[in-house]
């Protein structure tokens, strides 16, 4: 699932780049993607890496995020979705991802 969601990541790249911002998904388990848009092009790794904002999600809920089947406000007020960092770009984030 992890690769899935970094190809998925991968193909909105471009639109990523607004953020200008480095983001952290923690998705458990030792399990790290790291989006890196202050690099061009953008960079999106599995891994550990300096970051402005972490985002703890599990995969499945950052996949219902990707495909839009689920609201980021929401998950965040229910708690499926915990933000270390600026809550800013992690609200930026959730606006991209959207589109």
């Amino acid at each position: 699932m992890v690769e899935t969601i970094l190809q998925e990541m991968r193909a909105r790249a471009t639109t990523l780049r607004s953020l200008n911002a480095a983001v952290q998904f923690d998705l458990g388990e030792g399990r790290l993607i790291h989006v890196d848009a202050r690099s061009t092009p953008v960079a999106i790794t599995q891994g550990d890496g300096d970051a402005d904002c972490t985002i703890r999600i599990s995969p499945e809920n950052l996949q219902k995020l990707i495909n839009g089947k689920l609201n980021p406000m929401l998950a965040f007020t229910m708690g499926k979705l915990k933000v270390d960092g600026s809550k800013g770009i992690a609200m930026k984030l959730a606006q991209l991802l959207d589109e």
